[in-house]
């Protein structure tokens, strides 16, 4: 018997784009972050890129579940991903009771782990360096 090693068509691209997805929704929030700190309109965009950042956490842990699953390789990006869907809780917990002497400052992680995971699955993907000379 035989184990698959590859992983299903479109799955990496699937994972790159909920990494992507996620990221994005984290720098928006910042933005809306700040213009919510300086006056009271940036409160419904935040409200509203708060549950579109809770739902790309949540597409992150999917996806990276379904890259997984066809090559049977290591669980490891599914425990950062629902590692990344706990703190995402803790972040809507911390908005709601306004706390943000905690809030922002895990934002700013989050983010940047965001970033992260983002350039890690960009770079793993890439084609190796021709080591020929011509």
């Amino acid at each position: 018997m035989t184990r698959r090693t590859t992983t299903a068509p479109g799955g990496p691209t699937f994972l790159k784009a909920a990494i992507a997805l996620q990221t994005l929704t984290l720098f928006f929030q910042a933005a809306t972050a700040g213009v919510l700190l300086t006056s009271s309109r940036g409160y419904l965009m935040h409200d509203v890129g708060s549950k579109v950042m809770y739902a790309a956490s949540m597409l992150y842990v999917i996806a990276t579940i379904l890259a997984w699953r066809p090559g049977g390789g290591s669980p490891r990006p599914i425990l950062h991903s629902v590692g990344f869907l706990v703190l995402a809780s803790a972040q809507v917990v911390l908005g709601v009771a306004h706390v943000p002497s905690l809030h922002v400052p895990l934002g700013v992680l989050m983010f940047g782990l965001s970033l992260l995971a983002l350039v890690r699955s960009l770079s793993s993907h890439l084609p190796a360096p021709s080591t020929s000379g011509a």
